[in-house]
């Protein structure tokens, strides 16, 4: 877990942990610069003179030894204009993992220590530079799977959220004020605030708070993700409809039903939400193949896990009792019927397509030519991606943290609103405000755990 420690100086590889063209070592803390000084050798032969943020080429070089490690580039940036507003060094060496631990173990055999996850993040968050939002943005900035999370979370990253937040905490901050400075100043006669001005100040703060949550639903989608299952009987086409939805040949596909016996997932982008689609074992009703079984079994439990399911018909066979036993298992969950194989000679009455799932749209595609398979993209969009919140915030708020923390803010303040608009004391009121303060900055970090702190900088990668 991250420590709060920030005295120390910390060493970790920046790059993914893979082979490639260039590694990159990061430090930060007091010694950073003296580390680097020990293990640097200038190309030019002479000591540099280090000007902040300026590039130097030289090599890596084991001073106990004398042992050449990697020719590199490399860079000091003093503070306070770094990510973490500490002295830091970068040292741009070529890739190659062996290379880049001895790199590292080199600085923490001098006197670093192998940063934990996310500790560079943490100390700009505890250096002031980012709020708790911004660093979290820059976690949702590396995961980020389509273009419109990419800008979701640089929103976010920009203070975005951060400054909407302000603007709800400062509509707050008045009439807490105003009410705590009659109760501490009681016997000097302080005149109580009228409670239209109390209630016109607490309506603002919940219009602020309800149009930030209002994009939370496609947002936590663009941030999340949903997923789309495939199913159906064995040979009705679903892995060759996965294959024309991704234009790639992901599936292997065959004439020879149960070819796909466990679950194959890709990703796919519809109108900024990345969507996981599924492609499952065909479900038979009976099947004395154990591996075939499992696979089905499979199938079944991914329904359960779907946001949205594709029920694929063969549309060149006739109506089985096998579809409507699927069709029940997908209940009232989202989703469309997909009548595939539209190429061939037609036997599955439309008619009983719809009464498998009723009030669920159907499309009939063919997977082979293509055939309605932009207006299927097309019905999975109208299913998937929400068309409320207002145009520029909907992608305001992706963090699933964040979202519950805004509406227990939200409740707080109609509570307050609800004890302003009742016959209670005025003090009464102070209990909600300060939960609603509290619970905004849960999200900017103002209001904060060592144990949240934990929680969060976990789930980023070494190095960030």
């Amino acid at each position: 877990m991250p420590t709060l420690m920030t005295t120390d100086t910390i060493v970790a590889t920046a790059t993914p942990a893979a082979d490639g063209a260039i590694g990159i070592v990061r430090l930060s803390g007091p010694q950073a610069l003296p580390l680097l000084r020990q293990v640097f050798c200038s190309r030019a032969g002479t000591s540099p003179a280090w000007r902040s943020h300026q590039l130097y080429h030289g090599g890596i070089t084991d001073p106990a030894t004398g042992q050449p490690l990697d020719e590199v580039l490399a860079v000091h940036m003093a503070a306070p204009h770094t990510y973490t507003r500490e002295d830091m060094v970068e040292v741009q060496g070529h890739g190659g993992s062996a290379t880049l631990r001895l790199i590292v173990a080199l600085f923490t055999r001098l006197g670093a220590r192998p940063a934990e996850r996310g500790e560079f993040t943490l100390r700009a968050f505890l250096n002031g530079r980012i709020d708790l939002a911004q660093a979290e943005a820059v976690a949702s900035l590396v995961t980020a799977r389509t273009p419109a999370g990419v800008q979701q979370a640089l929103g976010q990253l920009d203070g975005r959220l951060s400054a909407e937040i302000a603007a709800v905490r400062a509509l707050l901050f008045d009439p807490l004020a105003r009410i705590e400075a009659v109760l501490d100043f009681a016997e000097e006669d302080v005149p109580l605030p009228p409670r239209a001005t109390l209630r016109d100040a607490l309506a603002a703060a919940a219009a602020c708070l309800q149009t930030i949550l209002a994009g939370a639903a496609r947002g936590l989608l663009v941030h999340e993700g949903a997923r789309a299952v495939l199913v159906g009987r064995p040979n009705a086409g679903k892995s060759s409809l996965l294959n024309a939805l991704l234009e790639a040949d992901r599936a292997i596909v065959t004439p020879i039903p149960g070819t796909t016996r466990d679950v194959l997932t890709e990703s796919l982008n519809l109108d900024g939400v990345p969507v996981t689609l599924v492609d499952t074992a065909g479900i038979a009703a009976r099947t004395n193949d154990a591996v075939e079984r499992l696979g089905v079994e499979r199938s079944r439990a991914e329904i359960g896990r779907a946001d949205v399911v594709l029920l694929v018909l063969d549309g060149a066979t006739n109506p089985s009792p096998e579809d409507a036993a699927i069709a029940a298992a997908i209940g009232e969950r989202p989703g469309v019927v997909v009548l595939n194989k539209a190429d061939l000679p037609p036997r599955y009455p439309a008619a009983a397509a719809q009464d498998l799932l009723a009030a669920k749209p159907v499309c009939t595609v063919s997977a082979l030519t293509g055939t309605g398979i932009a207006a299927l993209r097309s019905t999975l969009t109208q299913l998937v991606v929400p068309t409320t919140g207002a145009a520029g915030d909907d992608l305001l708020l992706g963090n699933v943290r964040h979202v519950a923390a805004l509406r227990r803010a939200a409740d707080h303040l109609a509570a307050a609103q609800a004890t302003l608009d009742s016959a209670y004391p005025l003090d009464m009121v102070t209990i909600d405000l300060r939960g609603a303060l509290d619970a905004l900055g849960e999200v900017t970090g103002h209001t904060v755990t060592e144990d949240l702190l934990d929680k969060i900088f976990s789930t980023f990668c070494i190095g960030k």
